[in-house]
């Protein structure tokens, strides 16, 4: 645990973003002919992952890690993500990602390291920084590799005016990097890890007998325990073992130590005791949400369809504007693989709200989305929510109210209207219900949640067939977020690391769609002129999002068009690039405390 110290934000010191070029150690001046073409091309992965990922990342979210008695960061909070980033892009080990920084000068130039011998953050620093970051989420429930995210993707979203009134979600479940225990293996690891922890305080509880039987759990694997032994034995092994934990768990009060802790779930999970016996309990009785290994105790068991996860769920939300070529994730959300994905919508709209700059209007997802609660959000917030399909089976009989607020169910294997009553009841919080007498002369009784789902069916079948369609891109997405991991096993383990590695995925996406989208040579100069020029003055304003597509805007935006028309058509050109080889204008230009690259940006 780390010490309640008083955070001092005046230690922390940002980062410069701008590199000091040194004339002798520059990459550029050692550089020649087609290499250095390529290397100053702005269209290229580096220079775009420079200005789009790692100019953009916001130091200040970090600042919490940084107490007075550590000060300030030894390294660039800036290329340390930059690094961690690429590290998840390319599915890089630890050994490859220092062997490509310090030597590949693509990779240095993506993490503003312009200059040869510009310094490289140390392993030892890289590693401290991640393990801050998940202690203080633990600490804190505040992800910030999540905050940089939303940071960086809103100001994709400003500079190429992402409308985002359209968006689609899916989810995907990934599997813990743990392996499949059985309930014996998942007791003897956890009685194992314990005793290792605090085997002094635990043997003098014990009595002899025993502290021979953890002496040998302790030192034998359990697979070598399931090959010699039968299917009774093992069941006695699973008593004698909880009778052992009973001792510990009530003989031990220490909460610091997380083993024993764990050791005490999984008690509370696998066991129960009447009249002074211990019994396991029935699988049919132990809850998915229960600890599946000592090793991961965050991870859950979910089972659909065909496959059988050990992990998380992972919820991606993007745009799908239909009228702009270019996309972008706003946020992804991991939580137990037992979590509903009708639980994500909710969370995943507001977070989408604060990132585009406009007004969300549909939302495409699957029936899994489907609830009542998500159904009354969306009512409330004017927003359409389009379900591809719904998972209840459909009725027989279609519901619905006439003009006076009578229900009329139509039977739809004979195409007749069968009366209905409504009925009262006893209780004054109960739900209206309405019955009626079927071919079976039986009651079939409908709730309100049943007429809202085949309303709603209705109206999704009335839905134009692209509308519908339009959720299905997302799962490239999704198969993008998982690409490296083609057994849907992620190599980390706790629900923190997977929602950095997730965050860290969905940066290299947005990054590739942009990169993508500059170099097809889409018509975005001028727009992107402008929004180079006014971004950082609605940003020191605090101005919403909101501004950057109004009137004033689009005003200055026409300004760029004929400005840029001027520069391709040569009037403009000689004056300023007079001095300047191949018409690339690369000194920096401030004017009222913008910082301005001028002709760099346009005339390539």
């Amino acid at each position: 645990m780390r010490p309640d110290l008083k955070k001092i934000t005046s230690m922390f010191r940002r980062s410069s973003k701008s590199s000091q070029l040194n004339f002798f150690s520059s990459v550029e001046s050692l550089l020649k002919g087609r290499s250095l073409k390529d290397y100053e091309d702005t269209e290229k992965w580096h220079n775009q992952f420079r200005i789009q990922v790692t100019n953009r990342i916001d130091e200040d979210f970090f600042c919490p890690l940084f107490y007075d008695v550590f000060g300030a960061p030894n390294a660039s909070i800036r290329v340390l993500a930059g690094m961690m980033i690429l590290k998840e892009a390319r599915d890089l080990s630890d050994s490859q990602l220092f062997e490509n920084c310090p030597f590949n000068l693509l990779v240095r130039c993506a993490l503003d390291l312009l200059n040869i011998d510009d310094t490289l953050p140390v392993e030892s620093t890289y590693y401290l920084l991640r393990s801050s970051i998940v202690a203080h989420e633990n600490e804190t429930c505040d992800n910030l590799i999540e905050k940089a995210f939303a940071q960086v993707t809103k100001l994709q979203a400003i500079e190429f005016q992402i409308n985002g009134s359209k968006i689609r979600m899916d989810s995907k479940l990934l599997g813990s990097n743990i392996s499949w225990y059985s309930r014996y293996e998942l007791i003897h690891e956890t009685v194992r890890q314990a005793y290792f922890i605090a085997k002094s305080q635990i043997a003098r509880l014990l009595t002899e007998s025993q502290v021979i039987l953890l002496g040998r759990i302790a030192g034998e694997s359990v697979d070598k325990v399931l090959y010699r032994s039968t299917r009774s034995e093992i069941e006695t092994k699973l008593t004698e073992l909880g009778q052992v934990i009973y001792t510990i768990i009530n003989g031990i009060d220490d909460r610091s130590l997380a083993a024993l802790q764990t050791l005490r779930s999984v008690y509370n999970e696998q066991y129960q005791v009447v009249n002074n016996t211990f019994h396991v309990l029935l699988k049919q009785d132990i809850s998915a949400s229960s600890i599946q290994s000592p090793h991961d105790t965050d991870c859950q068991h979910r089972q659909k369809d065909d496959q059988k996860v050990k992990g998380y769920s992972i919820n991606v939300t993007e745009t799908c504007d239909t009228d702009h070529a270019l996309n972008l994730v706003t946020n992804v959300l991991v939580d137990t693989a037992g979590a509903a994905d009708c639980d994500f919508l909710q969370t995943a709209v507001e977070i989408t709200k604060e990132i585009v700059t406009s007004k969300i209007v549909t939302v495409n997802a699957d029936g899994a989305y489907h609830c009542p609660e998500n159904q009354e959000y969306c009512e409330e917030n004017e927003i359409d929510l389009i379900l591809g399909t719904i998972q209840e089976k459909p009725s027989c009989y279609d519901p619905s109210f006439d003009e006076n607020g009578d229900l009329v169910v139509t039977d739809l294997n004979t195409c007749t209207i069968i009366s209905s009553r409504k009925v009262e009841s006893r209780r004054e919080d109960a739900e209206p219900k309405w019955a009626i007498l079927n071919e079976k002369n039986q009651y079939r009784y409908f709730t309100k949640k049943e007429i809202d789902t085949c309303l709603l069916r209705k109206q999704m079948a009335a839905k134009a067939t692209d509308d519908l369609n339009r959720r299905n891109n997302v799962e490239a997405t999704i198969f993008q977020l998982g690409y490296r991991y083609p057994n849907a096993k992620n190599h980390f383990r706790g629900i923190v690391k997977h929602k950095m590695w997730a965050n860290l995925r969905c940066f290299w996406i947005n990054f590739v769609w942009i990169a993508n989208y500059v170099a097809g040579g889409s018509p975005y100069c001028a727009q992107k002129v402008v929004n180079r020029w006014f971004l950082p003055l609605f940003s020191a304003l605090n101005v919403k999002t909101v501004l950057v597509s109004s009137r004033l805007l689009r005003f200055f935006s026409r300004c760029g068009e004929i400005f840029s028309f001027l520069c391709w058509n040569q009037k403009l050109v000689p004056i300023f690039a007079k001095n300047s080889e191949k018409w690339k204008f690369r000194k920096m230009t401030y004017r009222r405390g913008l910082k301005i690259n001028f002709f760099y940006e346009i005339v390539r």
